[in-house]
């Protein structure tokens, strides 16, 4: 079905230098119906501090249509959502869940995020100055690699190859929360090998299995690390024909995923000997905050080399990545940080991924 006219949301320039007028529009089903807009990292800083009124669409005059207008910065890139509902969501953290699993994409928007398997897709919004991210979409004449589900000690796995598999051995990148990224990231892999910014690889992406499992493994947790380094690594090397050189293998992640590339690297350096770390949890744990960074801080620096990105609107994690990546040029690591205008996002992670490898790769070409 083609979505309704106009295509949202509506991008403007403002009156305030860097910063464009955008506005969303929704289609209210009865009179009573509401919605509200649930922006990346910027709406939920309203939640977190108790205040979601900001984010209420309200009746366009003349139409059948709700709308809410923001003034943004003009290098944002966030993914979205609206939450249709007769009454609003509560802020406390299971309302907010809640409201997550039921919010849509905006049907006037074609462009969608990855959401997790809980969830609706998310809709994507960037700005005219947003970083560009040339490696996201598939293209024409680019030899696809193929990706293939299967089972690791009773785990699904799922295996990007390189358009020319033959004999190896083969780069490869270990890609956390694979369930979140096995139908997403081949193009990127894809045309970061045709133009010569990444070696074939192969990519193995472990699923996280729910949300208990994924707070427990992904928390620094040295079972989950020994299962990755003596049994997905070895079983890549017999099947796939991926290389047992920690120089040429990449541990990547986000949120936790970040945190347990980070401690994977250092429980297992003769595994790991390249990190990407997007929007890492390094704030955990609470019993002792920045838990690694601590122990980087403290032990002899180990052969990995890193790749750190944080969003600069992530208030509630973006100085303790500041801190993980000064400590490790501290400690004389090979360490490059990013840091974007957006939130905790896979709108900006999805770039950072090429970004982070094409880092990685460069001495191995």
């Amino acid at each position: 079905m083609t979505p309704p006219s106009p295509a949202t949301p509506v991008i403007e320039p403002a009156d305030t230098p860097g910063r464009y007028r955008v506005t969303f529009l929704w289609e209210a089903a009865s009179a009573d119906e509401r919605a509200v807009v649930l922006i990346n990292t910027v709406t939920d800083r309203d939640r977190h501090a108790g205040d979601i009124t900001g984010h209420v669409m309200t009746p366009l005059p003349g139409t059948g249509l709700l709308h809410l207008t923001y003034e943004l910065d003009a290098d944002l890139r966030a993914s979205y959502q609206i939450l249709p509902c007769t009454t609003l969501p509560g802020t406390d953290r299971d309302s907010w869940l809640k409201a997550r699993r039921a919010a849509l994409p905006d049907p006037r928007n074609p462009r969608t995020v990855p959401s997790s398997p809980d969830r609706h897709p998310s809709s994507l919004l960037e700005l005219p100055q947003a970083p560009p991210q040339p490696y996201r979409d598939a293209r024409p004449g680019v030899p696809q690699g193929r990706v293939t589900e299967a089972g690791v000690a009773g785990r699904r796995v799922w295996v990007h190859t390189p358009p020319e598999h033959g004999t190896g051995p083969y780069p490869v990148v270990v890609l956390l929360d694979g369930e979140m990224w096995a139908g997403r990231i081949g193009p990127t892999v894809d045309n970061l090998i045709a133009d010569g910014h990444l070696p074939p690889a192969v990519v193995l992406m472990p699923d996280s299995v729910d949300r208990s499992t994924r707070h427990r493994e992904l928390a620094c947790h040295e079972p989950f690390v020994r299962f990755l380094a003596g049994e997905l690594l070895p079983w890549a090397e017999r099947e796939w024909q991926a290389s047992a050189d920690p120089g040429l293998t990449v541990i990547a992640g986000q949120s936790f995923g970040g945190l347990t590339a980070s401690y994977a690297a250092f429980v297992a350096p003769e595994r790991f000997g390249n990190v990407l770390s997007q929007s890492g949890s390094y704030w955990w744990s609470e019993a002792d905050p920045e838990w690694l960074t601590g122990r980087y801080a403290r032990a002899p620096r180990l052969p990995v080399r890193f790749h750190v990105e944080a969003g600069a609107l992530e208030w509630m994690l973006v100085r303790e990545n500041r801190r993980f990546a000064h400590t490790l040029a501290a400690q004389g690591y090979e360490v490059s940080f990013t840091e974007y205008n957006g939130g905790h996002d896979p709108a900006c992670w999805l770039g950072g991924l090429a970004t982070g490898l094409t880092t990685l790769a460069a001495g191995w070409l």
